[in-house]
């Protein structure tokens, strides 16, 4: 049912480099500038970086990606870590969620709480 969905950045070149190293685990990859907005996506333009023109702090967003399997999840940790990106939630099983829930979570360079999920059992094993 989305389309799309834009977040305001404050510094552009920052984001989009975050952007470009935790999606590519995940399939996703820069689409399409449009004068200073950016997009991301495996098809379409699902996500879209707009520069900030307000001076007042943005509010908290939470921004979920789907991963195709458990190894993906770990890729985007990986990358975001490398990224310099405060750790919100390692990867893990989430199962108060449900059974097959495997999502790590951390911080965009705005402080967006941004998350890699897996809903499929496949690649769990017993150690996550």
């Amino acid at each position: 049912m989305l389309d799309h969905i834009a977040i305001q950045v404050r510094d552009i070149v920052a984001s989009a480099a975050f952007y470009d190293a935790v999606l590519a685990p995940l399939g996703g990859e820069r689409k399409k500038q449009f004068g200073g907005n950016i997009s991301f996506g495996v098809t379409g333009h699902p996500l879209w970086l707009v520069p900030a023109t307000d001076p007042a702090p943005a509010r908290e967003l939470h921004i979920a990606f789907a991963a195709a399997d458990c190894a993906a999840v770990d890729g985007f940790y990986a990358a975001a870590l490398a990224a310099g990106a405060e750790v919100l939630h390692a990867p893990r099983l989430w199962p108060d969620y449900h059974e097959f829930y495997y999502g790590a979570f951390v911080r965009d360079p705005d402080g967006n709480n941004v998350e890699a999920v897996c809903h499929r059992p496949e690649g769990l094993s017993g150690s996550r």
